[in-house]
């Protein structure tokens, strides 16, 4: 099956050969990890099948967090976990774009601009539920998703955020619920997001360097109302770990008559089911994967308000807030030691059997970051 790798083995080294210097060290790293991954260069793991008893030798895994291949099996437990911490209320899907006339500028900027979406859309929605006609408290509980592509792999920096319909009173005693179907309104959030926004850019000295019309034109909020949560969070959470593509998306990747090669891949236009085939060259392809590498150390997953890692001690009192003021019944459980989740199980490629790690050997090759 084609992957995401092989494009980057076959036509990497042409793609930093050309573009040379003007590749910025964080995709050089990204791609010189990629194309190591499970290949030997960064170690072997030793196998033991429990069953036939024959040993495999499996390249170890790079781990970078732009890996497909490396991030899939950690959805499946932040969703896991995202869920069974769903109160017991409605839900919204807020979520906040800009201006397609800013992407060349946030794309350049991609440190201060991702950190300055999340910090102008958060305060937005908690100066809105401040408001006394839709909530009346700005002590909201929520997280966002920072996703910068497309559904083919084109820069669309956004930041969805999965929200409570309520917030705690401002003396902590009760729960405010909002409506059950409104939460805030988005043409006064598309003002004041805005307005936010331009405030980071001055602060970061950048204001100059943007046209003054981007702050004339309507900046996009969605919000939509999600039942209990969980559908959001499923629709979210494949893109917590990863970043534009799966490698099940890549069709096919061929050398062109120059040898430049070419990718096809599979997508869907918005409101189809039907999956459509775009082929690309593989230069063009590496172009729209690298820009969606993240800064450094950038946390792409925030929390806020009561649903920050700081404060979730007081996470139970939040849900009995809110189960008496919705005046749900709570079915009190014993308290249960967590249980240890299982680990992977790799199995066989001779009989599908359980293998065991029986040694590590050490990398063929040295990864050079430099």
């Amino acid at each position: 099956m084609p992957t995401v790798a092989e494009v980057v083995r076959r036509y990497g080294g042409a793609y930093l050969k050309k573009f040379g210097q003007a590749v910025p060290v964080e995709h050089r790293k990204v791609l010189a990890m990629i194309a190591r991954c499970r290949t030997g260069e960064l170690g072997t793991v030793v196998y033991r099948c429990e069953q036939c008893q024959r040993t495999h030798q499996i390249g170890r895994s790079c781990g970078n967090r732009h890996c497909p291949t490396c991030q899939q099996h950690k959805t499946k437990a932040w969703l896991e976990h995202e869920i069974a911490r769903l109160l017991p209320c409605p839900y919204f899907l807020l979520t906040f774009t800009i201006p397609e006339t800013l992407r060349r500028f946030v794309r350049s900027h991609q440190q201060t601009c991702y950190a300055a979406m999340f910090r102008a859309s958060s305060k937005t929605i908690r100066k809105l539920a401040a408001d006394p006609r839709f909530v009346g408290s700005r002590n909201c509980g929520f997280f966002g998703v920072l996703h910068s592509w497309g559904r083919t792999l084109e820069y669309h920096p956004h930041v969805h955020y999965v929200v409570p319909g309520g917030a705690i009173s401002e003396d902590g005693t009760k729960w405010l619920p909002s409506r059950a179907h409104f939460f805030i309104p988005v043409k006064a959030a598309s003002r004041i997001y805005r307005e936010y926004f331009r405030l980071e850019m001055r602060r970061a000295g950048l204001l100059n360097e943007i046209p003054a019309s981007v702050w004339q034109e309507a900046w996009v909020i969605h919000s939509k109302s999600v039942g209990d949560g969980r559908k959001s969070l499923q629709y979210l959470a494949p893109y917590v770990f990863r970043v534009a593509i799966t490698d099940r998306r890549i069709v096919s990747i061929e050398d062109g008559p120059d040898g430049a090669g070419q990718v096809t891949i599979s997508y869907r236009k918005s409101g189809s089911n039907r999956y459509r085939n775009m082929t690309v060259t593989a230069e063009e392809f590496l172009r729209r994967f690298l820009q969606h590498v993240l800064p450094s150390g950038f946390q792409k997953v925030r929390h806020y308000g009561f649903a920050a890692a700081a404060n979730r001690r007081n996470y139970e009192g939040v849900q009995w807030l809110v189960t008496l003021a919705l005046k749900l019944i709570y079915l009190l459980t014993p308290k249960t030691p967590a249980v240890e989740r299982a680990k992977q199980v790799v199995h066989c490629a001779e009989c599908g059997g359980s293998m065991h790690v029986v040694g590590v050997l050490k990398p063929v090759a040295f990864f050079d970051s430099s």
